[in-house]
This record gives C-alpha cells, sequence and structure tokens, in this order.
C-alpha cells in the first residue's frame, strides 16, 4: 500500500511539473516575437531610407559645385546635414530598442522574467517604438519638403542662367 501511495503521488508530481507550459509557448510571447519581427523589418527600411537621404545629400552637394554658394543654398544643405544627422541619431536608438526587446524575449523564455513582467516592459518598448515611427515619418516628411526647395531652387538658377547667356 505504502508503494501505491508512493507510486501515485510521483505520478501526479510529474503530470503536474509536465503540465507547465513552456514560455515561448505562450501565446504573449509568440506575439511579442511577432512585434519583433515588424520591428525588425521597420528598422530595415529606416536604414535603406537613411542610405537614400544619403545619396540624395551627395547629389545635392554635387549639382551646387557649379553655383555660387548663395545663402539659400548654403542654408539647404545646413538644413539637410542637420537632418540627416537627427535620423542617424534615431535609428542607433532604435537599434539599442530593438536590442533591448531581444533581450526582454530572452529572459522571458528563460523564465527570468515573469508573464506580466515581460508584457509590461513589451508595452513599454511598443510605445517607444511607435514614437520612435513617428519620428521617422516627421522626418521623411522634411527630406521631402528640403528636397524639393532644393529642387525648386535649381530649377531657379538654370532659368537665371539661360536669361544671363
Amino acid at each position: 500500500m505504502k508503494t501505491i501511495s508512493t507510486l501515485t503521488l510521483i505520478c501526479v508530481f510529474f503530470l503536474f511539473a509536465s503540465c507547465k507550459q513552456n514560455p515561448s509557448e505562450l501565446p504573449e510571447h509568440k506575439a511579442m516575437v511577432e512585434k519583433h519581427q515588424e520591428m525588425m523589418a521597420s528598422h530595415e527600411a529606416m536604414v535603406k531610407e537613411h542610405s537614400e537621404m544619403k545619396d540624395d545629400h551627395e547629389e545635392m552637394m554635387d549639382a551646387h559645385k557649379n553655383i555660387e554658394n548663395d545663402s539659400i543654398h548654403l542654408e539647404t544643405e545646413k538644413n539637410h546635414v542637420s537632418l540627416l544627422a537627427k535620423h542617424g541619431q534615431l535609428i542607433e536608438s532604435h537599434e539599442k530598442l530593438m536590442e533591448s526587446h531581444a533581450e526582454l524575449e530572452n529572459k522571458h523564455i528563460s523564465g527570468e522574467i515573469s508573464l506580466e513582467q515581460m508584457t509590461s516592459e513589451h508595452k513599454s518598448m511598443e510605445s517607444d517604438h511607435e514614437k520612435m515611427q513617428k519620428e521617422h515619418e516627421s522626418m521623411m516628411s522634411e527630406h521631402e519638403k528640403i528636397t524639393l526647395e532644393d529642387e525648386k531652387m535649381m530649377k531657379e538658377h538654370q532659368d537665371e542662367s539661360k536669361e544671363g547667356s
């Protein structure tokens, strides 16, 4: 009888132990991993757009080589350089956020933090990501504005050159 009781206790223990769910299988964790994938895709787009902004800047600088350094062109170049620097800082901040997000995933999988802690920290990270997205969109809008202003100035300069010939 004692053996049967002991075996029953052992079976019950293993039953409860085996029912404990792997943290990586929880729907909340899977949602966080999915958000991380979205964040990575968003980051890749930011980096690509930053590279395009740099290329635009180089083209702008090359186009301005043959133009007198008037104050309007210099101001446009200065604004573009400033925007590139701010965008570069945004990308660095976003990289740090992605690293923190990956660390959060690992801490939850390892059991270092609870589901509640993970959820709370993840909400904060999502909020930061959304702010960065809005800031990125604002910067891209500003870049478009600077580009259009530069194109307008270049056209005016070409028109002035034709009239002077």
